[in-house]
């Protein structure tokens, strides 16, 4: 099966409209999605479709660097690709030294290429007939490390090491597996504390969430003290001191300015403070977690690339690591990531707030949980109940758990409706 070409959209929803996504420094965002879906000469009509997440403007250049990397996977065959996927990864970060000048490994190039990197990992899903989480977990140790590029990262993780780790849990995988598809995997929802909501709103929202079963519950900090100390009140009341509450600063406060912030907001026992400070801020996470203990410091939505979450987990900074499945260069680099994590003993929980991020990352969370950690101690996978109606299987929430997707592929496959409606800026919803 050959890739015969690759078409991009620019697709944009207008969630700045309700204040859906609102936070401390992103007041208005438009969820939106540089969309790629790779055509192939499959005689089934096999695609493969990917996107990377940005909240409006500036999508446009992401669509314009996704074209500009097509050339790394057009006229290739699925097969060269899959048999070196490590070599590949390699390759399409790599090979063009002056598109890597634009990184590397970071920005908008890191961007586009998780777009076409998950692109072909839902192709490869696709062609085997399992979803990505499915596919990954009946992979070998030896030809899941196969697929990774672990340069720069054996100071803190040899493909050696990975493959001890992934060895190590493979008698449990097949008990693990089933409590998935019976039980599902713990989650937590944002959909009640957008700081842009009105207290009434918060309230009605954390009401409904309690009724159907969430235990855990984020609300977005870091505008004024006074406002989120009675946010907080208000989801206490609501859903008491027995369930957990999390908290989201979205990189808005110097280190000193955090720790001050979080102590005020002890009162209400949040479990973690996330993105307190900027996410480049390693030494900063590393001070303010140490300052604030014992509430935990989570971050990652941010963090570029595998190098950087290697000094984050080195130096202590973090106690929840929050991979984005489309910063980071797509799922190659995920998984590294992942096995980091596991190493250092840091629960991932991922960063799911965006269009699709939460379809992409219920295939890394259970593989996570199936294949490498063997634990729910401390995970838990963002929820947020915006878009899911676009794609063509939206994820699956009962009792407050995901319930593993079973239809092949990365999950992240939009309704062709919603990509023509809402398509920038032609399409019916903006003109």
């Amino acid at each position: 099966m050959k890739i015969t070409s690759i078409s991009v959209q620019d697709i944009r929803f207008p969630t700045s409209r309700s204040l859906d996504g609102s936070d401390a420094m992103n007041a208005a965002p438009d969820y939106s999605a540089a969309y790629v879906v790779l055509h192939t000469d499959s005689n089934q009509g096999l695609e493969g479709h990917g996107l990377t997440f940005t909240i409006g403007r500036g999508n446009e250049i992401c669509v314009a660097a996704i074209r500009v990397l097509a050339p790394h996977v057009v006229g290739r065959t699925l097969d060269a690709i899959t048999l070196d996927m490590g070599g590949f990864w390699r390759q399409i970060t790599t090979a063009d030294s002056q598109l890597r000048w634009l990184g590397p490994d970071k920005g908008v190039m890191h961007l586009a290429t998780a777009a076409i990197v998950n692109a072909v990992w839902d192709l490869w899903a696709k062609s085997v007939g399992k979803p990505v989480w499915k596919m990954l977990t009946d992979m070998s140790p030896e030809q899941l490390v196969a697929c990774l590029d672990f340069r720069f990262v054996t100071d803190a993780l040899t493909p050696e090491e990975a493959l001890a780790m992934l060895r190590k849990n493979i008698s449990g995988k097949a008990s693990r597996e089933q409590e998935m598809l019976e039980q599902g995997y713990p989650g937590y929802t944002t959909s009640a504390g957008w700081l842009g909501y009105t207290e009434e709103k918060i309230r009605r929202l954390a009401k409904e969430a309690v009724a159907e079963g969430w235990t855990h519950f984020k609300q977005k900090v870091g505008g004024n003290l006074a406002d989120d100390r009675r946010r907080a009140a208000i989801l206490r009341e609501e859903i008491g001191w027995d369930r957990k509450l999390m908290m989201d600063a979205n990189q808005v406060w110097d280190v000193d300015e955090a720790v001050g912030q979080m102590r005020q907001l002890a009162a209400f026992n949040p479990w973690w403070i996330e993105e307190p400070t900027s996410p480049d801020d390693i030494l900063g996470h590393a001070t303010i977690r140490q300052r604030i203990a014992p509430i935990g410091v989570a971050t990652g939505e941010h963090c570029h690339n595998r190098v950087m979450f290697k000094q984050l987990l080195q130096a202590g900074a973090i106690d929840f690591c929050q991979l984005d499945a489309a910063r980071l260069g797509g799922l190659n680099e995920v998984l590294i990531v992942v096995l980091m994590a596991a190493k250092f003993g840091v629960p991932v929980c991922p960063h799911a707030g965006g269009v699709g991020l939460c379809e992409y990352v219920q295939n890394v969370s259970l593989f996570d949980y199936i294949a490498v950690s063997a634990s729910l101690e401390n995970r838990v996978l963002e929820y947020v109940d915006h878009l899911h109606e676009h794609f063509v299987e939206p994820v699956k929430i009962r009792n407050g758990r995901y319930m593993p997707p079973q239809r092949p592929g990365y999950s992240i496959e939009m309704l062709i409706a919603s990509r023509s409606r809402y398509a920038y800026p032609d399409g019916a919803a903006w003109v």
